[in-house]
């Protein structure tokens, strides 16, 4: 029988710093002992125990910061402001597993508020869906979403178990415009409850409207709970 080699010794630090971690012995914003620390600790040349630090890095366990030391980051979900991601390959791209419960597929006609937003008359036929999204069977965004069937016919017999609405969106008519609005929000009873949390939970409210060239798509409601999401922006200026 062949014996099972023994872990790389990087992976031996990896798993020290992930223990630690998780068990709260570091909790968030806490600096992890130097590279030169941790190579005399697990006797390893520094490259090495480098390495363990820059996996952690990446896998968003960490952030260094220049000139004072690398230290335990806040690994809630995250979305970019000043783009339009599929949420299930941001899961995946972070190395967790994807899943979602469709509450509503469904043609409905526009109230005021949809109407608005979406641009068209009261009482115009619309799509609606909702969706629960989860990142490793946590969930993490409560989307609600209204299409205009002039431009998505068949939005409404895709299997959302498999592919996003953003997905289908993007296949049928190619996003050139997006606008955003983020609000502070508390949850009535049955978000709440889809999103398995509380009432008094705080949460993050990004309504989100879609153009396609001249025409508008499309309108969402994406809540996040704000213990676990968070929203990023970054900007570029040139002098």
């Amino acid at each position: 029988m062949a014996v099972a080699s023994p872990a790389p010794r990087y992976r031996q630090i990896e798993e020290f710093l992930l223990e630690k971690i998780r068990s709260g012995a570091y909790p968030i914003h806490h600096q992890i002992p130097p590279e030169e620390q941790l190579a005399r600790d697990f006797g390893v040349s520094r490259m090495t125990a480098n390495k363990a630090i820059r996996d952690l890095v990446q896998g968003g366990y960490l952030v260094r910061q220049p000139g004072l030391g690398t230290f335990v980051t806040d690994r809630k979900a995250e979305s970019s402001l000043h783009e339009v991601l599929n949420i299930a390959a941001e899961v995946r791209g972070r190395n967790n597993t994807y899943s979602n419960t469709v509450l509503r597929c469904e043609a409905i006609e526009a109230d005021d508020e949809v109407a608005l937003r979406l641009g068209v008359r009261l009482g115009t036929r619309v799509f609606r869906t909702t969706i629960v999204h989860r990142e490793n069977d946590i969930p993490i965004q409560f989307e609600e979403r209204f299409v205009n069937p002039k431009w998505v016919p068949g939005y409404l017999d895709t299997d959302f178990s498999r592919h996003t609405p953003n997905e289908v969106l993007v296949a049928a008519c190619p996003i050139s415009d997006v606008e955003h609005v983020v609000e502070a929000v508390l949850l009535d009873a049955q978000t709440a409850a889809a999103l398995d949390t509380t009432t008094a939970t705080p949460c993050l409210l990004m309504i989100r409207r879609t153009w396609s060239d001249e025409h508008l798509i499309s309108y969402a409601r994406l809540t996040h709970p704000g213990d676990r999401y968070k929203l990023r922006s970054s900007m570029h200026y040139r002098p």
